[in-house]
């Protein structure tokens, strides 16, 4: 998958800034701060022509960090777009920066998983200071970028402490690394019609670390009509082992205005089993609570289904536990229903496992009470004596307007929203 956009709990102590402690900074003043505010309409009017010319500038002038940055979600528009709404709601935060600790914790993971050093800030804040002066003219005096200008650095502060943290755990971590390392493709499976599963094993054999279940790797490979390496995040879609990672990917088609997916068309057409690939170690915070035995309700849309699997896999492999889980999920039919075998035998081994899969439109060959449940869209409301359970945590993952349906009927049937769990594919905008 792509850039992933996370709505988890407060983690208010990652973001007590430790990595510059030596270094004083100078903090915003209150006039300060009150300019940045002063700037929120211009942002709102003007952040994704800011962002979009921040992007031109910054990749013209280092091109190596083309590696780094999504180029098909530049042309698209869903990066400057999801830029643009996260510096606007640092600015209209700028007094309470803790409330982003959800964002910062999302955006913090990925930086990692690709790489983000320190040394990368200041490029970045000197160009989007660039931007917003070009964009914003006159109105962009010397005491709105000197506002600015001190803002990015708390800014910067607070998310090179969250990862140099990350980077410090993944290198404690038994089987761990920081950067890039190299994996070789031992097996190709295919799940459907549309996805294909990844065995990705060391090249260089050694130990590979544990990690939690709905994790996910970047996996960086050679894009030759770019002639540059492109990174993508993928989710680890089996439990922990010692011999290998799975990742499961959806070749994605050029559709509408969205071009054709480039990774996951090298990955399907250009890389046979034996290529050789990079991998990051394993990042993000949608997690999987296995540390409690409470229910857990796994609803996914499509390739959603990639952290959902390794989640339902790790609990029944939990030796002593029949924690009650509900297994939900929405395909088109069963040519595109990946991993549709293993679901079944799942269910029908452990008791403690129920499943609800709806297909929009089932082929001919899909069996229902086999295949499926339920033809159509989820809708929870008509399911919701299955689905509200005490105590339960409900983890979702697939496109945005699934996730956004499936979480506003899950708050209207008294679901606490601290026990709903999202991630969404995409830059997200809001």
């Amino acid at each position: 998958m792509s850039a992933r956009f996370v709505f988890r709990r407060p983690v208010l102590q990652s973001l007590v800034p430790r990595a510059h402690a030596s270094v004083p900074r100078r903090g915003l003043t209150a006039q300060q701060k009150q300019i940045v505010k002063s700037t929120v309409p211009a942002l709102q009017e003007y952040g994704v022509t800011i962002t979009t010319l921040f992007y031109k500038r910054l990749l013209e002038k280092h091109p190596e960090l083309k590696n780094i940055f999504n180029t098909a979600h530049q042309k698209t528009g869903e990066q400057p777009a999801a830029l643009a709404h996260a510096v606007w709601a640092y600015a209209v935060n700028i007094d309470h920066p803790e409330a982003l600790s959800t964002a910062v914790s999302r955006i913090g993971h990925k930086h990692a998983s690709l790489g983000v050093m320190p040394a990368h800030y200041p490029i970045v804040g000197e160009h989007l200071l660039a931007a917003i002066k070009d964009v914003l003219g006159p109105a962009a005096n010397e005491k709105v970028l000197d506002a600015w200008k001190a803002a990015y650095q708390q800014l910067a502060d607070i998310f090179i402490n969250f990862e140099k943290g990350l980077y410090e755990q993944g290198a404690k971590t038994p089987g761990g690394w920081k950067g890039w390392r190299k994996f070789y493709i031992s097996k190709k499976v295919h799940e459907s019609d549309e996805i294909i599963s990844f065995y990705l094993t060391p090249v260089d054999k050694g130990p590979l670390p544990l990690y939690q279940p709905g994790q996910f790797v970047s996996v960086r490979c050679y894009v030759p009509e770019l002639g540059s390496y492109q990174p993508r995040q993928y989710s680890l879609s089996d439990v922990p082992n010692k011999g290998y990672f799975r990742i499961s990917v959806k070749r994605e088609f050029a559709k509408d205005s969205r071009p054709a997916g480039q990774i996951s068309n090298v990955l399907h057409e250009s890389l046979p089993e034996g290529a050789e690939l990079d991998l990051s170690m394993p990042f993000g915070d949608f997690v999987l609570d296995i540390n409690t035995t409470t229910p857990a309700v796994l609803i996914s849309g499509g390739v959603g289904l990639t952290p959902m699997m390794s989640m339902l896999k790790s609990i029944i492999n939990q030796q002593g536990q029949a924690r009650p889980v509900v297994f939900i999920h929405a395909a088109r039919n069963g040519r595109v229903h990946a991993m549709k075998n293993d679901l079944i035998e799942i269910v029908a081994e452990n008791p403690s496992v129920s499943r609800m899969v709806f297909y929009e439109n089932a082929a001919k060959n899909d069996v229902q009470g086999v295949d499926y449940d339920h033809v159509g869209r989820v809708d929870l409301t008509k399911i919701k004596d299955k689905v509200i359970l005490p105590d339960a945590d409900y983890y979702i993952c697939g496109p945005q307007p699934f996730m956004k349906a499936q979480s506003k009927d899950l708050e209207s049937l008294g679901v606490d929203p601290k026990r709903i769990h999202m991630e969404v594919f995409g830059s997200p905008r809001d």
